[in-house]
C-alpha cells in the first residue's frame, strides 16, 4: 500500500496528465488503483467521464480538503497504489495530500514561471516532512511538457537537478495524450506502442522502485 501525490502551485504543468497515466501503469502492473481527485475542477473525473477506460472504475471525488487524508488512509486499505491529483493555486489541499503522502511528485516545465512555482511547492512538501518528523514525504521533480527541441527543455533537467531533489524520467509534450483524454482513455488503453506512452512506462518504473525502498 502506499500513496503518491503529484503536486504543484502552477497550473498547466501535467499534474492530472500524469497522474491518470501512471494509474494505468501500475494496472499494467497487475496492482489495484485509486485515483484520488482533489481539484476543485475535478479534471480526473471529466477525464474519466470521457469513455470507460480504466479511469472510469478509479477515480473518486474528494469535496474537501479536509477529508483527503482520511479518504486516502481509507483508499489505501483497499488499493496498492492511490494517487492523489491536487488542485494549483491551493496550497492546503496540496498540504494535506503531502501530509498523508509516501512519495510527492513535483512536475515542472521548462518555463522560468515553471521553476518559480515549483520552489514554492517544494517549500510546502518539506513543511509537511518536517511537521511528520519523518523522512515521509519522499519528494521527486518530473520534467513535464518537455520539447527537446528547445534550449529551455534541454536545461531543465539540470535546472531540477540543481534545486536538491533526485530527478524522474521526463514526459515529453505530445498530441497524442490529448487525443487519449479527449476518448476518456489513458495512453496505456489508446496509444499503447507510442513514444509516449513509454515515458509513462518508464516514469512508474521509476516510481515503483522508490516506493519499494
Amino acid at each position: 500500500m502506499a500513496i503518491v501525490a503529484v503536486a504543484g502551485r502552477k497550473g498547466g504543468v501535467g499534474k492530472s496528465t500524469i497522474v491518470g497515466n501512471l494509474a494505468a501503469e501500475f494496472a499494467a502492473m497487475g496492482r489495484s488503483v485509486a485515483i484520488l481527485d482533489a481539484d476543485p475542477q475535478h479534471s480526473m473525473v471529466a477525464w474519466a467521464e470521457q469513455g470507460d477506460g480504466m479511469l472510469s472504475r478509479s477515480v473518486q471525488k474528494v469535496p474537501a480538503a479536509n477529508e483527503l487524508r482520511a479518504r486516502a488512509r481509507q483508499a489505501a486499505e483497499d488499493n496498492d497504489i492511490v494517487l492523489i491529483d491536487t488542485p494549483p493555486g491551493a496550497p492546503e489541499v496540496a498540504y494535506q495530500a503531502a501530509l498523508a503522502a509516501d512519495l510527492v511528485l513535483l512536475p515542472c516545465g521548462p518555463s522560468p514561471l515553471d521553476l518559480f512555482a515549483l520552489k514554492e511547492a517544494l517549500s510546502l512538501a518539506l513543511k509537511a516532512r518536517a511537521e511528520r518528523g519523518s523522512k515521509k514525504p519522499r519528494i521527486r521533480f518530473v520534467p513535464s511538457k518537455v520539447l527537446m527541441s528547445t534550449n529551455l527543455s534541454r536545461g531543465l533537467a539540470s535546472s531540477l537537478d540543481s534545486l536538491g531533489k533526485k530527478v524522474l524520467p521526463a514526459i515529453g509534450q505530445r498530441v497524442v495524450v490529448a487525443e487519449a483524454v479527449s476518448h476518456g482513455l489513458t495512453l496505456a488503453e489508446h496509444s499503447p506502442d507510442s513514444p509516449a506512452r513509454a515515458e509513462f512506462t518508464a516514469l512508474a518504473k521509476a516510481v515503483d522502485k522508490i516506493l519499494r525502498k
